[in-house]
């Protein structure tokens, strides 16, 4: 009996720790958490989704997700940040796509910013999009800057949108978190950001509870711990800004004066590196303008892209 018990009890543990780390992220929709969004707003979304259901082009063994439609011979391409999705951009994409061919993606499981770069070249490629204009925000807004360091030929104008340049400070104040993400639970992970969707996002959106309820639908089922791992990769992962001025492509900043997630000193380094840029900084709105400040935003863009 003592023999056994040698054996069952490790055994017992080791179910219960496996059991705790597999532990299922709960799944819940948007409709389930949009109680006190205001009707017609989230009856508006839901009717995009409904009319632009995602398509799926696979890159490097990988299946992207993206939305494309809309009129013009002209492209924008929308790029999301680390907790949002392709349809995170209804509110833009639907406003322009009387006059642009509107393209938004979704960022699978992958790790740095030259793949994120090739799956949405491919997805533009695969649209016959030799050029385009960006809005990329947050990781979008970096990967954006990405794009026209590395391919300036396929960028036309480009809107680096609440994010910050190459830098070492985001890399250095989550060495830690950076190191053990892979080794987390998926819950706890996606745990630690729901948190802070109430706890900074959320307020800083002025309360928004549009805003809340995508940010939530991500964090229950909507996106992976994969994902979040290679976005966190694609944050911290270096290159030499681009010098737009050579380039001939103009460039429009817009930032928040309250952003919870990209801290003033990184603000200002964006504007230091990209000094002739249009730079327009919004009040009060958080992270999320193009949800909670939806026609201030949209206005925007329609002028710095009516330039051309």
């Amino acid at each position: 009996m003592r023999k056994n018990l040698k054996w069952i009890i490790p055994l017992a543990l080791l179910i219960i720790v496996l059991a705790v780390y597999l532990w299922p992220v709960p799944q819940k929709s948007f409709s389930e958490l949009a109680d006190k969004v205001a009707p017609e707003l989230a009856a508006q979304f839901l009717a995009f989704r409904e009319a632009h259901l995602p398509q799926i082009l696979e890159v490097d063994g990988q299946p992207w997700e993206y939305l494309a439609f809309g009129e013009g011979d002209k492209t924008i391409l929308f790029l999301h940040g680390m907790t949002g999705a392709a349809d995170i951009w209804w509110r833009p994409m639907s406003a322009l796509s009387d006059r642009y061919r509107v393209v938004a993606v979704t960022y699978p499981p992958v790790d740095d910013l030259a793949a994120m770069s090739r799956g949405a070249l491919a997805v533009l490629d695969s649209l016959g999009v030799e050029q385009t204009n960006l809005v990329g925000s947050s990781l979008g807004g970096y990967l954006a800057q990405y794009l026209v360091a590395t391919h300036p030929e396929r960028v036309r104008r480009a809107v680096f949108a609440n994010t910050f340049p190459p830098n070492e400070v985001i890399a250095e104040k989550n060495k830690t978190i950076g190191a053990l993400l892979p080794y987390l639970p998926e819950w706890l992970v996606i745990d630690v950001l729901r948190s802070s969707f109430y706890g900074s996002v959320y307020p800083a959106a002025g309360n928004s509870e549009l805003v809340l309820a995508y940010m939530l639908e991500q964090s229950y089922g909507r996106m992976s711990k994969a994902q979040v791992v290679g976005r966190f990769h694609g944050v911290v992962d270096p290159f030499t800004a681009p010098d737009v001025a050579a380039l001939g492509i103009p460039v429009m900043i817009i930032e928040a004066d309250n952003d919870p997630l990209v801290e003033e000193v990184l603000r200002e380094q964006l504007k230091a590196v990209y000094p002739d840029a249009e730079v327009h900084t919004l009040h009060a709105v958080g992270h999320f303008p193009y949800l909670n400040a939806a026609d201030e935003y949209i206005a925007l863009l329609a002028d710095f892209f009516n330039q051309e």
